[in-house]
């Protein structure tokens, strides 16, 4: 249609130059008669143009062939037979789209599109010579095409041609980021080899390096995962903390404790937040609270449970730091699993916990308490702290357990089961302050005996 209306715009200027002398009263009887007759021919000419588009872009053959019959000089149509008769379901004819594309092309050959459709068709054909001519001469009609690039990379990975086609691949991302996910899926699967992509295709920048974690987690692959971290790490530019957490979902799901707890001070520090250890052995990353929850990585996570509102408040002198305060309306039976934080810890090693908790009016049997497990085998260690149930001033809450042999990770958390109470919704205050996990016997585990 927009070929037509284009066509029948061109035919108004064109009449619109001719020149009527109008000096006798002949003339001027007869400007009319020629206006009209204008006017008819070109009204006839776009009816027939419009006639013409409107059969093209018909799913009928026999119809698109009418239409490409009635306007034989309009490339586009010729085209758009082509790709029909190629990814035709019911009767592909690779033979007669390359055909169609050719005509496309002597209509206008300086369409890379045109170009690219031909290469493709005779790809299909298993005709690799002209394909790759097909390719060159679209990237001559378009040399700074993204889409050409892109297009002709893929062909010369499918003919083996990696290091020639990552080139162009990594062309095509310079001219369209839109592309990075595509170029890092294809090319993953045709080298698996992290190093390849970050060194022959991906730019390097955060962008770039960034996406290339959110695929390796969503694929699940710790080892090019790190790998990318390392380049990320290396860049020094700035880069958000949330952006880091597909990699710390990845290093968790796998158990990599050691690597995870080696990148998550570089993550703070690339966030331009403070990253300095905790103190007194502990491995709870701001146990005190003196900072807003991250929500990712190895920092607290809250994940605003129906219920249940939060807020920061004092805690307790000889703790310091900041408390977590929640209050629970009365409206719902909630089940608690937050605040919570990942720790990486080593197998087959004795921790302490130490945590403090204060409660105001909380209802039902099943209290506060704080839960500390292995997700992935909770078998091996699973510790429930006391019950708190009513109005308790601050208490604090000990635990020593030892690690199973597979556990790297641990979740501390607020804890409550849902009540099995017919009358079971939750209200009243809860506050907690001071998290501490550390080794058995450290500078940090002095304190009250262990509960179990």
């Amino acid at each position: 249609m927009q070929f037509a209306l284009a066509r029948g715009a061109a035919l108004v200027a064109d009449y619109g130059t001719v020149e009527i002398p109008l000096e006798t009263k002949w003339a001027r009887q007869a400007l009319p008669v020629v206006c009209l007759g204008v006017a008819c021919l070109v009204g006839f000419q776009a009816s027939e143009m419009w006639l013409a588009d409107h059969r093209i872009e018909s799913q009928n053959l026999a119809t698109m062939l009418r239409g490409a019959a009635l306007e034989p000089g309009n490339a586009d149509a010729w085209d758009r037979l082509g790709r029909f008769r190629q990814w035709s379901f019911e009767e592909p004819a690779p033979t007669e789209a390359i055909a169609d594309f050719k005509k496309a092309i002597e209509k206008d050959p300086y369409s890379a599109n045109y170009w690219m459709d031909l290469a493709g068709a005779y790809e299909a054909a298993s005709d690799e010579s002209d394909a790759r001519e097909a390719y060159l001469r679209a990237r001559a009609a378009y040399p700074l095409s993204a889409q050409v690039a892109w297009n002709y990379g893929n062909f010369l990975l499918r003919q083996g041609e990696q290091e020639e086609g990552y080139a162009e691949i990594r062309r095509a991302i310079r001219g369209d980021s839109s592309l990075l996910p595509l170029a890092i899926s294809r090319v993953w699967r045709s080298s698996e080899d992290a190093s390849v992509l970050l060194d022959n295709v991906l730019p390097a920048n955060v962008e770039a390096y960034s996406q290339a974690l959110s695929f390796f987690e969503s694929i699940q692959q710790a080892a090019p995962i790190l790998e990318v971290w390392k380049r990320l790490m290396a860049l020094g530019k700035p880069l958000a903390l949330p952006r880091s957490f597909p990699f710390f979902e990845e290093l968790i799901r796998e158990d990599r404790s050691a690597d995870a707890r080696a990148a998550w001070p570089q993550a703070l520090a690339a966030a331009g937040l403070p990253h300095d250890e905790p103190a007194d052995q502990s491995l709870v990353w701001d146990g005190n609270f003196k900072g807003d929850f991250a929500n990712g990585g190895l920092g607290w996570r809250w994940d605003n449970p129906p219920g249940a509102d939060i807020s920061f408040d004092a805690a307790p002198p000889s703790v310091g730091g900041r408390s977590v305060r929640l209050e629970f309306g009365g409206g719902t039976n909630i089940g608690l699993v937050w605040p919570a934080q990942y720790v990486p810890v080593e197998p087959k090693h004795a921790y302490h916990f130490r945590a403090n908790i204060r409660t105001d009016q909380i209802t039902t049997e099943s209290g506060m308490r704080f839960s500390i497990v292995d997700v992935h085998h909770p078998a091996d260690v699973n510790v429930l702290t006391d019950n708190l149930t009513g109005t308790n001033l601050w208490t604090e809450q000990n635990a020593d357990f030892t690690t199973g042999p597979d556990t790297h990770f641990l979740v501390i958390r607020l804890y409550r089961n849902p009540s099995r109470l017919f009358d079971n919704r939750l209200s009243g205050m809860v506050w907690i302050a001071g998290i501490y996990l550390g080794p058995s016997g450290g500078a940090g585990a002095a304190g009250d005996r262990p509960k179990k």
